[in-house]
């Protein structure tokens, strides 16, 4: 969890997405991710997590539905969503927190 700690604290957004490879809309999100994280380039960053084996911090983040997306900036979330996004979703909602 203290590395899940220092992850989260940065200035720059960070886009959490917890998924698993059974579940198809969080296998569907993986092309949108990259799409994202190469238009965000420097200033945020973009992490995928599998939740079978992250089973704890899963657990500590009462994720209940897959994929759950979540931004998190200076070690606050500040923005979370279940279910499935689209690109310029993301990209504004990120931008949004952009320093």
């Amino acid at each position: 969890m203290s590395k899940f700690g220092q992850l989260i604290d940065d200035a720059n957004p960070l886009l959490l997405v917890f998924y698993n490879e059974i579940d198809s809309v969080s296998t569907a999100m993986h092309p949108v991710l990259k799409d994202v994280a190469n238009a965000m380039g420097d200033s945020a960053k973009v992490i995928k997590i599998n939740a079978d084996k992250n089973q704890k911090l899963a657990e500590a983040l009462r994720i209940k539905a897959l994929p759950t997306l979540m931004i998190y900036k200076d070690g606050e979330m500040m923005w979370r969503q279940s279910g499935e996004q689209d690109v310029n979703t993301l990209i504004g909602l990120i931008k949004d927190h952009v320093a």
